[in-house]
């Protein structure tokens, strides 16, 4: 069970936007497109604004930054320097592993 869920609840699952894995929201990022359109990591899950989901693996966040699906998912379109700032990350994710 997960903490501080009653007994038959289940635990929220999302998507991955590049390998389709469905996992555990708190297993993936969350991406967010904040109402003045820019795109941040949310590490909170909370943020509001329009969210998508990665799995933590450097391959997901290649194949996510690569092609449209996150534009798509976010109805946006990702400027240079948000998608570098997002590869900067993707890049943390792969040397904390």
């Amino acid at each position: 069970m997960g903490k501080g869920l009653p007994a038959g609840h289940r635990l929220p699952q999302r998507t991955c936007v590049a390998c389709g894995d469905t996992r555990g929201k708190r297993e993936l990022v969350r991406l967010v497109r904040t109402a003045e359109g820019m795109v941040e990591v949310d590490p909170t899950g909370k943020r509001a604004g329009r969210g998508a989901y990665l799995c933590p693996r450097p391959e997901c966040w290649r194949k996510g930054l690569k092609g449209k699906g996150l534009d798509h998912r976010l109805r946006t379109s990702l400027n240079p320097e948000q998608r570098q700032r997002l590869e900067q990350f993707a890049a943390t994710l792969s040397q904390g592993r």
